[in-house]
This record gives C-alpha cells, structure tokens and sequence, in this order.
C-alpha cells in the first residue's frame, strides 16, 4: 500500500509540475491565431489602373496601401477591389467617358488575376469561391463599382457589369446622378430627385435580378429608405460609420441603423478619420496640412487639399499622385518626431463604431473596410500590412472568435449569398 501512495504523490507532484511550466497563451498570441483562422474581408479599397501593368503592379511592395505583399504582412485575405468614377454631367458625352473609365479598372482587375499573378491572387464570385481561394493559400479580389454613373441610362448595361465580376454596386457617389441623390445634398438642401429617380427605382429592381448587392454608403438617406423599400434582397454599406459617434453625412444615423437591420444587411465600418472622429482628425489634420505644404514646397512639387480636387486638370491630378505617398510618408516621420503633433484619429477610436453598431443593430450586421487608397486609413491600420491590429483591438474588448469571424467578412459574404439567392427566384 504504502508504493501505491508513494506512486500517487510522485504523480500528483510531476502533474503539477507541468501544469506549472504549461504556456499561458498572451492576449496578443490569442489575437493572432483568431486572426490567421478567420478569413478578413476589406469592402472597399480603391485603385489606379497604371498599377496594373507589367513593370509596376501589386505583386510588388508599393507605396499604395493595398497590395499583395502588405496583404500578406497583414494578414488580409481578401480585398474588394473598386470600379470608382467620379460625378460628371448627366449626358451622354459624360457617360460615354465614366464607361471608358470604368471598363479600364474592371480590364485592371482581370489583368492583375489572370495574366500578371493568377498564382497570388483570384476573383471570387460568390463566397464559396472566397472560401476556396482562400484555402489555397491565395489572395482573394472581389470588385465593387462606387457610383453607377458609368452604367448611363442603358440599364442592361447593369447585367454586362455584373457578368465582368461586379458584385456591389452604389447607385450615387460625391453628386446626384441619374440614379440617385448623393450624401452630398445636405450641404445645401439641393436635391435632384428626393432619393431615387424612376430609372434608380428601375436599377434597384434590375440589380436584385442578376444578384448585385446594392450600397447605400454614398446615396442620401431619403434614397437608402426608399432602395430598402424597394429591394427584395439585403442591402450593404460597403464603407460607411455611426453618424450617432461622428456627425457626418457619409455615416449612418440610428434610424438607417436600424432599417439595416431589419433589412438583414451589413454595414462595413469605414477606417476613415473624418468619418470617425471629427475633433480628433480636423486638429490633426490642421497641422499635418502645414507639415505636407511645407514638404511638398521642399521637393518643389505641387500640393492639393481634397477640396481642389475637383477643379484640377487631369494633368494637375495626376501629377499630385504620383508625388502624393511620397510626401504623406515624409510628413509623416516629420510629425512622429515633434511631441506636441495632435493625436491621430486610431483603431480604438475606429472599433469604438463598431462597439456601437454592434450594441444598437447586433453582431450580425457589422463588418470592416478601410477604403484604402481612397482617403482611408488611420493609426494603428494605415495600410493593409497593419491589419492585424484591427483583430487585436477587439480582442482586447472581449470579442469572441465567432464574433471576430462574422465581423471580418462572415456577415458580408451572408449577405452576398442572400442576395444571389435571391436573383435565382427571379430569373
């Protein structure tokens, strides 16, 4: 008897002993596997076609803040690449020009997945395709197109997008289109249709038949109400905040909020420092204005606010582009060295939205996008290689990893399987 108890207390002490030396996983190594075991889903990133060529294109670590390498350093699995096309007049010559526009970034898109590196990067379609391609170790581009401005008044035209990868679509951008008034009528009260025009109540029919989801990020609020009236499928808002936190107009009220919900479709919280917080970012950005002037005059190159945008010369436009990383990043070590720089607009500052929508809507109907390369990023997610910082900081307030998974693109590709099912009943 007394081996067995000799045996017993020798096994009580080694059990301890490795229950000891047992590894305690660290917040920031649970963040990490939850980060690598869920599929992250950016909605927005916008693009320039002459990154897409031979010699300069996203296999190659460049100054945008979307690209392959930067999506592996962060562990971003899939980006929605967008068909962007600014307001123009509402006639044909300007239609005629948006499309051409238009058709060269969905020629981009294929050229990147299909010629330049088909071993790096696919085109999903649907989410099992996001599931697929993501398993294979790939990344994954999905399209959107910000402003159906280039579709014209040709509403097949809908279909043609549909059928060349497009899978969202918002009816406005910055100005009243021939579909829809814009966010931008609250400057001035101006609108050109009250919401929807009859060819935009058309669009919305149209856009649930071929299974394209539609985005209310950019129309104005009495557009959204009437596209959720309208529609028969789930609506998204590919890169949009809580209007409750952030009084702007490109952000969703509590009304809208709800409506979302009810409609069972997702908001994409935006990473955008003027959608998130107004204080924080117009400090800011007052003082790194100077800071990229004074840069900017240094290198003896021209320097733009986005307010002049507009009025530039395509000559204008695309020279400050081509100088724009360069300075941003100079201007920025600048800033990092002076103490008494105002705090940037950061990832805390960005899940405090979604803490938000997720308390007033519910965890399954919140998302993520960054709207990278078009005014988007923030401290802590300036570019697509710090994406895992996102993960952490809902980590840190207590998101389970099923949460994590539904707010990194779970409830978008939901709402997207809705959508195409949808379609199947009216075709």
């Amino acid at each position: 008897m007394k081996y067995f108890y000799l045996f017993f207390s020798l096994s009580l002490l080694i059990s301890c002993g490795e229950k000891k030396t047992e590894k305690t996983e660290t917040l920031e190594e649970k963040a990490q596997r939850i980060h690598d075991s869920v599929i992250t889903i950016d909605t927005h990133d916008d693009i320039n076609v002459q990154n897409f060529t031979d010699s300069i294109n996203y296999t190659q670590r460049l100054e945008t803040q979307i690209n392959i390498p930067k999506m592996e350093e962060g562990g971003l699995d899939v980006a929605w690449l967008i068909v962007y096309t600014g307001q123009d007049t509402l006639t044909t010559e300007g239609y005629a020009k948006a499309s051409e526009n238009a058709i060269s970034k969905f020629e981009a898109i294929h050229r990147l997945c299909e010629d330049i590196a088909p071993d790096q990067i696919e085109l999903a379609l649907t989410s099992d395709d996001v599931r697929r391609i993501a398993a294979s170790g790939k990344k994954v581009a999905m399209i959107g197109v910000e402003n159906a401005y280039p579709i014209g008044e040709d509403l097949s035209n809908i279909e043609e997008y549909q059928k060349l990868g497009a899978r969202y679509m918002s009816l406005s951008h910055n100005g009243h289109s021939q579909f829809s008034d814009s966010n931008t009528g609250e400057q001035d009260s101006a609108w050109l249709h009250n919401g929807l025009s009859a060819l935009g109540k058309e669009a919305v029919a149209e856009m649930n038949r071929v299974g394209m989801m539609i985005d209310v990020s950019h129309p104005s609020k009495e557009a959204m109400k009437q596209m959720i009236e309208l529609t028969k499928a789930p609506i998204i808002a590919s890169h949009s905040s809580a209007r409750a936190l952030c009084d702007h107009s490109r952000n969703l009220d509590d009304e809208q909020l709800m409506l979302m919900k009810e409609n069972g479709g997702v908001v994409q919280t935006v990473a955008f420092s003027s959608y998130l917080n107004t204080e924080k970012h117009e400090a800011r950005s007052a003082y790194m204005t100077e800071v990229y002037k004074k840069v900017a005059d240094s290198l003896d190159v021209a320097w733009y606010e986005r307010s002049q945008f507009s009025s530039l010369t395509d000559e204008q436009r695309e020279e400050f582009f081509v100088n724009y990383r360069k300075v941003m990043n100079i201007g920025k070590e600048l800033a990092e060295t002076d103490p008494n720089v105002p705090p940037a607009v950061n990832v805390s500052d960005f899940v405090d939205h979604i803490d938000y929508m997720v308390d007033l809507i519910g965890i399954d109907h919140v998302g993520i996008s960054s709207d990278f390369d078009g005014g988007g990023g923030i401290e802590g997610w300036s570019d697509a290689s710090e994406t895992f910082n996102v993960t952490l900081e809902l980590v840190k307030r207590g998101y389970t990893e099923e949460e994590i998974a539904k707010l990194w693109g779970g409830n978008l590709l939901r709402v997207l399987d809705d959508v195409q099912a949808v379609a199947k009943t009216l075709n």
